[in-house]
């Protein structure tokens, strides 16, 4: 699979701080614990609990794989200043997303689809919004399934980050630097006849499975 190169010299040159910053900060370390780091078109869903969650596994990927990996992220929160806006769409190359239903104009899932049509694989955070709870995992939306079913062959990877929140505290400036962990699990598809409630339940459960897993190991 060819590399997507940047947009820009200024973006390349970002990107390139971006991921220094990211493994001083964290001293970040993935595990890829049940699937390769290969050059597969890919959905990689995880938990939500950091602003920089979906920084951390885009720079903990192969550079290979992360020039082809576009985060999904809310095109609110990304457009509203020329810096964010610079980073989110030549940085990252995020597919953004209005979250508004009654301001939208285009189906988010149709873009996700578009995207992985197109060649790229992507991050995804199933929950919805940032877990500020005390549970590990929030309840899913139904947006990994609706993708799940409009391209069924496509590998749903879920990715568990580890300690990122206590790097990024909600309301903090600054990062707290800590040990993070992104850990990859096996690859999952949508089964035959799987409805929506039921597909939700088995990748919600092998998250929080893969999760757990790393408190143990």
């Amino acid at each position: 699979m060819p590399s997507m190169p940047f947009k820009s010299w200024s973006a390349a040159v970002t990107a390139e701080m971006i991921i220094l910053f990211a493994r001083v900060v964290t001293a970040v370390r993935a595990i890829w614990d049940g699937v390769e780091p290969v050059a597969k078109k890919r959905v990689y869903f995880a938990n939500h609990t950091s602003n920089g969650d979906f920084v951390l596994v885009w720079s903990v990927l192969p550079p290979h794989m992360r020039r082809r990996t576009r985060p999904v992220a809310a095109g609110d929160y990304w457009l509203t200043s020329r810096p964010k806006s610079f980073v989110g769409r030549e940085v990252f190359n995020a597919v953004l997303i209005d979250r508004n239903p009654d301001t939208r104009t285009e189906d988010p899932i149709a873009l996700m689809a578009e995207a992985l049509d197109a060649g790229s694989s992507l991050i995804l955070f199933p929950e919805g919004t940032r877990n500020t709870t005390d549970a590990p995992l929030l309840p899913f939306k139904s947006g990994l399934f609706h993708l799940a079913t409009q391209r069924p062959d496509v590998d749903l990877v879920p990715v568990w980050i580890e300690n990122l929140s206590s790097v990024m505290p909600k309301g903090e400036v600054f990062p707290v630097p800590l040990l993070c962990t992104i850990r990859f699990g096996a690859a999952m598809w949508l089964q035959d006849g799987e409805d929506k409630d039921a597909f939700l339940a088995r990748t919600h459960a092998a998250l929080l499975e893969l999760g757990e897993s790393g408190e143990t190991g």
